[in-house]
């Protein structure tokens, strides 16, 4: 059977070996839309449960705008040039309205990077920064949230008249769903508030995954500081096939958001008869699957449809390695994921431990396999799992260990599919 997976920037055309019954889940898409321009225009003229961008505006002296960094395929040269020119129209001028790139504690983006983020008329017009978790002089203090955790975010946001988010909607491994508030924390804050925010008190939590917002306590958390950081507006949009427009969601953050949000489930969620035995998943390729950190994302939106016990295989480029340092360090040091858990709980948060974290949970209940290229040779022993140096040997790999007739579904673009097993469909809301 042949399959097309994405990986890299070029992709992974294989032939998956006889036997097992295949259960092909491609990306389920809304419907782009035909007329893009009129709608992103549309949704800012008539956002949601606030007044039109032109009039939010007007009388502010400066703006502030969040947009995603080069691991997120924000399509941000389409989004920003109607939003931008709003800003313009009410009187706020190009060199007071500044542009973070939302790095979170990912690396800085690149002068060529902040072309291809922003294209090149808007990266050579306007002020970009590049948000520095690490340096605590950028970041005003806030106080702290409800349930303790302290607030950092980068002063350039919270000291501007007009703060806004531009972003996307999709799945989130650990806030249900992408966009809005994120775009803030853990976006643009500074290091200690992302620590708490990815302590083992939010990331064990089973209501903080993919596609699960009510009750979800990170969400909730991301909510409180966006509000702390005085949010005004959101411009956020749902992706289609090709990465094109499907929808957009502007206005007041957490009403534009919850919205985007409803018509993401809507439109995207499959459901299956019931768990699979194994899964072959990807990391969606470029940009998610340039480091291993990311490609963990593939591991845990899989986990939800394979048995106790099955197999999940990971197939990503890795082009950069393992990620940031201090993730790669932890990748070194600890070869059994169970004493990593247990020396996380008894420490100190240390950067990127949460994404480890998701990846030992999942360990702790699957068994998960791998064909990551461009991760280096001395992380291949602590790699918690068998590792391939071709994807055709992943393959009949996973053949012989499930045997003839296993269901096994397939899942080109990884964590861009959301689905889940019947059993947990929502129960009927009481009326």
């Amino acid at each position: 059977m042949r399959t097309d997976f994405a990986f890299g920037k070029t992709g992974l055309s294989v032939d998956l070996p006889e036997g097992p019954q295949y259960r092909v889940l491609e990306t389920r898409w809304a419907e782009a839309s035909t007329d893009e321009a009129s709608m992103l225009a549309d949704a800012l003229d008539h956002p949601i449960g606030c007044p039109p961008l032109v009039e939010l505006a007007a009388g502010r002296h400066s703006a502030a705008i969040s947009v995603c960094d080069i691991t997120r395929p924000a399509p941000n040269r389409r989004t920003l040039p109607p939003l931008l020119a709003r800003l313009e129209q009410a009187g706020i001028p190009k060199i007071r309205t500044t542009i973070l790139i939302a790095t979170g504690l990912h690396r800085q983006a690149t002068e060529s990077e902040i072309v291809e983020i922003l294209g090149a008329e808007i990266a050579a017009n306007y002020p970009i920064v590049n948000h520095n978790a690490r340096e605590l002089a950028d970041h005003r203090e806030l106080g702290v949230t409800k349930s303790g955790t302290p607030v950092f975010v980068d002063r350039r946001f919270v000291d501007a008249e007009l703060r806004i988010t531009l972003g996307f909607i999709e799945q989130h491994l650990m806030a249900g769903f992408s966009g809005g508030r994120k775009l803030i924390a853990p976006g643009l804050a500074y290091q200690e508030t992302i620590k708490n925010l990815h302590s083992p008190r939010f990331m064990r939590d089973a209501r903080a995954v993919e596609g699960s917002v009510e009750q979800n306590p990170l969400h909730q958390e991301l909510l409180e500081i966006a509000q702390m950081a005085g949010h005004d507006f959101v411009f956020d949009v749902v992706l289609s096939e090709g990465r094109k427009i499907a929808a957009a969601f502007a206005g007041e953050p957490r009403q534009a958001h919850a919205e985007g949000i409803a018509f993401v489930r809507a439109s995207t969620t499959q459901w299956i008869p019931g768990r699979v035995d194994a899964a072959i998943t990807s990391a969606a390729g470029y940009p998610l699957d340039l480091t291993f950190y990311q490609g963990v994302k593939g591991v845990t939106a899989a986990s939800h449809i394979v048995k106790p016990g099955g197999i999940i295989l990971l197939m990503a480029a890795c082009d950069e390695g393992a990620g940031a340092p201090e993730f790669s360090r932890l990748m070194k040091e600890f070869p059994d994921p169970q004493a990593f858990l247990e020396t996380i709980s008894n420490t100190p948060v240390t950067i990127d431990q949460w994404q480890l974290e998701k990846l030992a949970m999942v360990v702790a209940s699957h068994r998960v396999w791998w064909y990551t290229p461009g991760l280096p040779p001395e992380y291949h022993a602590n790699i918690w799992g068998k590792l391939f140096p071709s994807a055709a040997s992943a393959f009949q790999a996973l053949r012989s260990e499930v045997g003839s007739g296993a269901e096994v579904a397939v899942l080109p673009e990884g964590p861009y599919v959301l689905a889940r097993p019947q059993s947990t469909l929502p129960e009927p809301a009481l009326v």
